[in-house]
């Protein structure tokens, strides 16, 4: 499905612009880093990650899932991950002010640590969520409705133009990697499981899809 190839490319580039990131906070608290490539950074994740990645996601996938695969909305993955974006966008916005103004104090430069910290391990949680079990899994859905394709959209032009003054930052700022958290796949990956989402197989499987698994589990 190329709406969820597009999805999963975008992805790619916000998970590096995530590890630039990082490498900017340390910039930045090191005494170095120009405060206006934290615009740059604000522009990327507001512009490109929020009002074009994750609003395709919420506007496109998610309410086909609801609509035309009659998944629920009230909770579940799409509740879930959605809960995630509005969530994440509020760490954002609490960094906007430290990412692209003076660091005064030592709390100032100690919340800024704090909050990229949560914020860029929140959203890496949550790609590999998305890829790993979201993504094959609505498309096996949608397409047991009769749901082949689904439209996307091309950028705006702010979010073009915030994707294209971030890309620079990549190699100004080489991403970098946070070693005390484990990535992986599978719903233990998402941020919300265990808490706003029991997992797949509890919220979307059918009695025939455990009847089916309990089968291959105890077959020859």
């Amino acid at each position: 499905m190329q709406l969820i190839e597009d999805l999963q490319r975008e992805h790619d580039l916000i998970d590096r612009m995530l590890g630039s990131l990082r490498t900017f906070v340390d910039a930045r608290l090191e005494g170095r880093g120009e405060p206006s490539d934290g615009s740059r950074y604000l522009a990327f994740f507001r512009r490109f990650a929020g009002d074009f990645h994750h609003d395709k996601e919420e506007q496109v996938l998610f309410r086909a899932l609801v609509e035309q695969a009659e998944l629920p909305a009230d909770r579940g993955p799409v509740f879930a991950l959605a809960g995630e974006h509005r969530r994440m966008g509020g760490l954002l916005e609490a960094m906007a002010g430290l990412l692209d103004g003076p660091l005064a104090t030592e709390s100032d430069r100690a919340r800024l640590e704090t909050l990229a910290k949560d914020y860029s391990r929140s959203l890496w949680h949550h790609v590999d969520a998305e890829n790993s079990v979201m993504f094959p899994e609505s498309e096996e859905r949608l397409r047991r409705s009769f749901v082949n394709e689904l439209p996307s959209r091309p950028m705006t032009e702010p979010e073009r133009a915030a994707r294209d003054g971030a890309l620079p930052l990549l190699e100004r700022y080489p991403p970098r990697e946070d070693l005390e958290i484990v990535r992986g796949d599978g719903c233990v990956a998402c941020p919300s499981f265990g808490t706003a989402c029991g997992g797949l197989e509890t919220e979307w499987w059918t009695d025939s899809e455990w009847d089916e698994r309990w089968d291959r589990m105890h077959g020859d």
